[in-house]
């Protein structure tokens, strides 16, 4: 290297995002102690923190950094916008004023299923940009390549003196953004509901933080995965009848996942009865990547059940998960360790078998929640309801979907699509054409908001049977089999007796007497438990469930 050379070396900075880190910090620095901001300064200093067009993710899923992003949405617009926003689950009223304030101007986001309506409606008029719809897992990962944050905003249970911070239960996705920004030079800014002394366990160290500030309440917890028994309807029974019967007994899953909805939470709760019946205790549905959601308390207490791993904690379950150690992951002090990015792994790559629902399904078996004027967006079901390329190891499900005998074959995860065929009010859950293809074209992304491909789908189970789509011979049989279990929606009546015979007989298609299940044994008395007073019972009194789940 000659003499030019070096002085042309020597002369750049490569610590420009340090510095710049640096000089932030200092000018709050007059308001802190050590790591702690007094709670008055919060909207001061994100104006003191931030700059425009900052990269700033939000945590928001089951917990919600919901005294950060009320602060946010306080700044003063005019020293603070054009924000790029990074949010797993756009959730709360604030995060969508950030937009209409002008303090963020696009976002990359999961699910925003409590304001899907409003995110469609911002969006037509031009409020919003909305970059990509992503997985939960997908957000984690492109948080350490393109989405690499300046400042996140998280939340936590408790931090110590030396800013150490407790995670308990609801670790879920806190680690992972923290470490995108804290070994980038990003801000590190939490807000925690207590300062200790000391900490039941160190869940991320203080040396990762920046910035801590006690809210002025708990931070927001929404039991996503939590559904009464109650609402749980017949026809929904029915088809958790032929699921368990038609898909996992047949194809012997022991590992699985579960969606959000009353259609699996039906299959949970029949576990221990229907599947008792059949002999299935230690055959089917051993280990789990499943919140501890209390529908699968009886399977649990029968003996089901022999591992379930977190992606986020449902609210009331804390002690019945401290006094079940040997089913959850759980620390020395008893409270649950969650993780979303280890669960959403486990849910892709070591799990036989996806099972959950969707809005739309379309004659060749794709499947969205992106709807006409809804943008609910899609969570995790994109990575737990896609086949893995990347696996090697075997298991009876993965190898039982082999269809050829070709020498160098592959197995494959099986993903179940459960859903009535009418939703709520009449609207037909199948359609010829997914409204997410002209929401993809009004809102000019690059491709259609598909949540799970065709391709990827292998079964789909309706209150008129079940279509085993893997082993459809080419695309026309494939429409055939969707069709001959989507009733009388437009895309069902497609369907002819002379095909569905064929199929039937075939076995690409079974209908409930198919399968040996009757229709008549579909009934209430069948779950295991029928209301949320139900689970309390079957837990000994230790699940303590939301006030909004209590009606007695």
């Amino acid at each position: 290297m000659d003499v030019a050379t070096s002085e042309v070396a020597g002369a750049r900075s490569w610590a420009t995002r340090r510095e710049g880190k640096q000089r932030r910090m200092a000018l709050v620095s007059p308001w802190m102690n050590g790591k702690f901001l007094p709670q008055k300064k919060i909207v001061e200093a994100l104006e003191t923190l931030l700059v425009p067009g900052d990269r700033v993710i939000i945590e928001s899923v089951q917990k919600q950094a919901d005294f950060l992003s009320r602060s946010l949405a306080k700044v003063n617009p005019k020293k603070i916008h054009d924000l790029k926003a990074v949010i797993w689950a756009i959730a709360r009223p604030d995060h969508m004023e950030i937009f209409e304030l002008g303090i963020a101007s696009e976002v990359d986001f999961s699910f925003a299923g409590p304001q899907s309506l409003r995110l469609a409606q911002m969006l037509d008029d031009g409020q919003i940009k909305v970059n990509s719809i992503n997985t939960y897992v997908e957000l984690s990962a492109r948080m350490f390549v393109d989405l690499i944050p300046n400042a996140v905003l998280v939340c936590a249970d408790m931090a110590d003196r030396e800013g150490n911070l407790y995670t308990g239960a609801n670790t879920e996705d806190t680690p992972s953004m923290v470490e995108a920004a804290a070994f980038r030079d990003g801000i590190v800014i939490v807000q925690v509901n207590q300062i200790v002394d000391k900490l039941p366990r160190i869940d991320i160290p203080g040396g990762w933080i920046d910035v801590i500030v006690e809210g002025d309440r708990p931070y927001a917890k929404e039991p996503i995965q939590t559904r009464d028994p109650k609402d749980i309807k017949e026809l929904q029974i029915l088809t958790a009848m032929m699921v368990i019967r038609g898909v996992y007994e047949r194809h012997q899953v022991t590992s699985l996942n579960h969606g959000v909805g009353f259609d699996t939470a039906a299959i949970e709760l029949l576990l221990p009865t229907y599947g008792g019946k059949l002999g299935l205790k230690g055959k089917i549905c051993r280990n789990w990547i499943l919140n501890p959601q209390p529908t699968l308390i009886p399977a649990i207490e029968s003996g089901w059940v022999e591992s379930i791993h977190s992606f986020g904690n449902e609210d009331g379950m804390e002690k019945y998960v401290a006094a079940r150690p040997d089913i959850y992951f759980t620390g020395a002090d008893g409270s649950l360790r969650s993780n979303r990015v280890f669960a959403q792994l486990a849910g892709h790559y070591a799990v036989d078998l996806f099972a959950g629902s969707t809005l739309q399904i379309d004659a060749q078996g794709n499947s969205s929640t992106v709807t006409k004027g809804r943008i609910a967006g899609f969570g995790g079901a994109p990575n737990l309801g896609s086949d893995a390329r990347g696996r090697r190891h075997p298991s009876a499900a993965w190898l039982s979907l082999i269809t050829s005998d070709d020498a160098i074959v592959r197995g494959q995860k099986l993903c179940v699509q459960v859903v009535e065929t009418f939703k709520a009010g009449g609207v037909p859950l199948f359609v010829e054409t997914l409204d997410a293809v002209q929401v993809g074209k009004d809102a000019k992304l690059p491709i259609a908001p598909v949540m799970i491909y065709g391709e990827d789908v292998t079964h789909v189970a309706t209150e008129e049977g079940i279509a085993y789509l893997y082993k459809a011979d080419g695309i026309e049989e494939r429409r055939a089999a969707v069709a001959a279990v989507a009733g009388v929606t437009k895309v069902g009546l497609k369907s002819t007796a002379k095909q569905v015979k064929a199929l039937r007989e075939k076995g690409v298609v079974a209908y409930p007497e198919d399968l040996g299940v009757r229709r008549t044994d579909a009934n209430r008395s069948l779950l295991s438990a029928r209301s949320m007073k139900d689970l309390v019972t079957w837990s000994g009194g230790l699940y303590e469930p939301p006030a909004r789940f209590r009606s007695w």
